[in-house]
């Protein structure tokens, strides 16, 4: 796998880390006034196994990001996670709100659609967000967040065949306290955040309220009118509460809702040959997938979410057994419209209405059978239910025919069991499984066609396997195999009877993963290292073919093929003087399809066989990686603190696409690429921070000066090509700037 040359600075950068173990340049006194030796690294405490331990003693590729990590870096969604840890990718789409792209190792599935599962689960609180919608959250209130990477599935569920990005926000602390933070940033960019904790009952109940709020005019521009569109309008509100009636029990609940209005656009990227550029006007096709991108053409549009929810967690500890319940509630209502051919023209305007409902229950049990075997035990129930309407207005006309009215419901069953066990003083086995049951149902309509009630129903045990060796107290060697599983279904956009009634099924990966851990220098230096391979098999995946009723064309979600995905993953993190701390991380990664075959009908109806499997897997770059600097100068009237970020991103596919083709003498087609404007090009990041910390009397204050994507890196956010007829995309965030003022009390 061969590096990009805008990547060799990060690389070399990456290496020179490794050159602190040299005893002199680190047995240095630090630069701070009171002459003290370097600190070490703070011991950072993770539960990506579902049990407190240190990010050291995990045996898996999991990195930790500190609230102190996002707050230096102006961080504000979890966009802004994408390239600080290795192979992870997070992008946010329009077509649904705060919708989420997350790929981990190359594997994703990008859609917004209700009925489709996620391929790397986003847990909030130890509740799983069962769509991509809602999942584009604020990070303001973090206590932690955990990125693990490979098949979670024996703690955290079928959903996780990627990984699993596990966030814990903040809890009440029973103190009269909180914190305020106002910005203001380019593109008339307002954010106001709040936190206030205090005490109900003395040492017993404790609340906290927050409430955020952002807005934008957006960074698009008309170019009809010549004014800014794609704002939006979001909040985010709730209070949490603690109760703690006696020393082993406490139960945490959490009430909160989501709001968001927001003005869906989408950039016009259609070309000659394909149908809708045959009637607009001629400068809105064969536009560039760069700057062009940032001009719009779109018909007015709007989208209104709301999403209240509800988390209740109680902990009991006994003196055997330490029992968690999470249970979490979560409901959404969605109406938008969106004019999907993006042009001045009207030619594909949707207007989609959406009710979601989703329940989830878990139980669990940790304790210790004997001094050298420990265990997790539990069960887990979900359910979810979704109604849809899409009402689509082609050419300027309604179109009674293409109106979609689709209800679908899921449940899953799911029993548990992890375990360490403690083989010698330096050998450890870990691992377990989990067996999950699956059911799903859908009735759709399409026009006047009434498609009757369809049913999948699938069971899946997924086990996991882990050897780890201490040879010393600072380093650690582990290797492991795990299955990863994510269920059947349906596809909600199926226009006939069969793709309405025929159910996809479900796909695996196999994982083979190996690594160290390795805490040097008295901890100023950890490096942890990991190879894998995933073996994907029965890959879902959108293809969108033609047909004749509806709207002409239907994407739905098939079996195909296989895929093997192989790579190297490097996080470093470097104290390297009282004032100044240094991470790093490096994604290198190998993806190929095989087998990857699908039909579709041609003018005279005749199946013609595609073969897509030497075309690229989506949202999987080659090189991934970042370097991050802090630096802290001490003043007599608090700390200013440098902040300075550099994010590469290799160029990826955002779609299975048609390319370049080979046809043979029957017909059928050979894609050797996916269509050009459906790629990402690679991406040079670099986000800046200065802030200045200081005393209030009792209190603290802060005033930060922030840019991200510095250099005005511009391209795709996503695209999608569309059965030969049009082709749009979005453009990533360009060069932003701002300042913005904490309090906190």
């Amino acid at each position: 796998m061969a590096c990009a040359p805008a990547f060799r600075s990060t690389l070399l950068a990456a290496a020179a880390l490794a050159a602190f173990s040299a005893p002199p340049a680190l047995a240095q006194t630090s630069g701070s006034a009171s002459g003290t030796q370097l600190e070490t690294l703070e011991e950072i405490i993770v539960t990506a196994r579902r049990r407190s331990e240190t990010l050291q003693e995990t045996p898996l590729a999991v990195t930790a990001i500190t609230p102190a990590q996002l707050e230096s870096k102006a961080t504000l969604n979890i966009g802004d996670l994408m390239g600080s840890a290795p192979n992870v990718l997070i992008t946010q789409q329009n077509s649904g709100a705060a919708a989420a792209n997350v790929s981990i190792r190359g594997l994703s599935f990008a859609d917004v659609e209700k009925s489709f599962d996620p391929t790397v689960a986003i847990v909030v609180d130890g509740v799983f967000i069962g769509t991509s919608t809602g999942a584009f959250l604020d990070f303001f209130d973090i206590d932690s967040i955990e990125v693990l990477r490979g098949p979670q599935g024996t703690l955290f569920g079928r959903n996780t065949i990627g990984g699993v990005i596990n966030i814990r926000r903040s809890r009440p602390t029973g103190e009269n306290g909180g914190k305020v933070e106002f910005s203001y940033g380019k593109y008339n960019t307002w954010a106001t955040r709040a936190i206030l904790n205090t005490s109900l009952i003395q040492d017993k109940l404790a609340a906290k309220f927050f409430y955020f709020h952002n807005e934008s005019d957006g960074y698009y521009r008309n170019g009809l009118t010549g004014k800014r569109v794609g704002g939006n309008n979001n909040e985010n509100f709730g209070a949490s509460f603690l109760l703690t009636p006696t020393d082993n029990f406490e139960a945490l609940l959490t009430l909160e809702k989501q709001v968001q209005d927001f003005d869906p656009v989408n950039s016009n990227i259609s070309k000659t040959g394909e149908v809708f550029c045959a009637f607009v006007p001629a400068n809105q096709c064969n536009r560039n997938t760069r700057g062009d991108l940032y001009t719009v053409f779109n018909s007015p549009a709007h989208s209104n979410y709301k999403s209240p929810a509800a988390t209740l967690e109680m902990n009991l500890d006994t003196d055997g057994i330490d029992f968690t319940s999470v249970t979490g509630y979560r409901t959404s209502d969605e109406a938008q419209t969106q004019d999907f051919d993006a042009s001045s023209a009207d030619l594909y305007y949707t207007n989609r209405i959406q009710d979601y409902w989703q329940f989830s229950q878990e139980l669990r049990g940790a304790g210790n059978l004997t001094d050298s075997f420990d265990y997790v035990v539990g069960g887990f129930y979900y359910e979810s239910k979704f109604d849809l309407f899409q009402a689509t207005r082609l050419f300027g006309a309604a179109n009674p025919a293409a109106d979609q009215y689709n209800t679908g419901r899921a449940k899953s069953y799911a029993l548990f069991g992890d375990f360490n066990w403690k083989l010698a003083d330096q050998w450890r086995l870990s691992g377990g499984g989990r067996w999950t049951h699956d059911e799903k149902q859908q009735v759709n309509k399409v026009g006047t066609a009434q498609y009757p009630n369809a049913k999948y129903s699938g069971s899946k045990f997924t086990p996991k396997v882990v050897l780890d060796y201490r040879p010393d107290d600072n380093n650690m060697l582990y290797a492991s195999w795990s299955r990863g599983y994510r269920s059947g279904g349906f596809s909600s956009r199926g226009q006939t009877l069969v793709s309405s009634t025929t159910p996809f099924g479900p796909e695996t990966v196999d994982s083979y993963e190996a690594g160290i851990k390795s805490a040097l220098l008295d901890n100023r230096l950890q490096v942890n290292l990991a190879g894998y391979v995933s073996d994907y098999s029965d890959l879902q995946q959108n293809t969108t073919i033609p047909t004749t009723i509806g709207t002409g064309n239907e994407t739905i979600v098939t079996n195909v093929g296989s895929a093997k995905i192989k790579g190297i993953e490097l996080d470093v993190t470097a104290r390297v003087s009282y004032a100044f701390k240094v991470t790093a991380s490096l994604g290198l990664q190998d993806s190929n399809f095989s087998g990857f075959i699908t039909t579709a009908p041609n003018a005279a109806g005749r199946l013609v066989r595609f073969d897509y499997s030497d075309v690229n897997m989506i949202y999987s770059p080659d090189v991934t990686g970042s370097l991050t600097a802090e630096y802290t100068v001490p003043l007599d009237a608090g700390d200013l603190v440098f902040s300075g970020s550099y994010r590469y991103i290799g160029a990826y596919d955002q779609q299975i696409s048609l390319g370049a083709t080979q046809v043979d003498a029957s017909g059928n087609v050979k894609v050797l690429s996916n269509d050009p404007r459906v790629r990402s090009d690679k991406q040079n990041l670099f986000d800046a921070s200065a802030t200045f910390n200081f005393d209030v009397g009792d209190n603290k204050g802060k005033v930060t000066l922030y840019g991200r994507n510095l250099f005005d890196d511009r391209g795709p956010n996503a695209a999608f090509t569309v059965a030969g007829l049009w082709s749009f995309s979005s453009g990533r965030e360009p060069r932003t700037y701002g300042i913005s003022l904490g309090y906190e009390f």
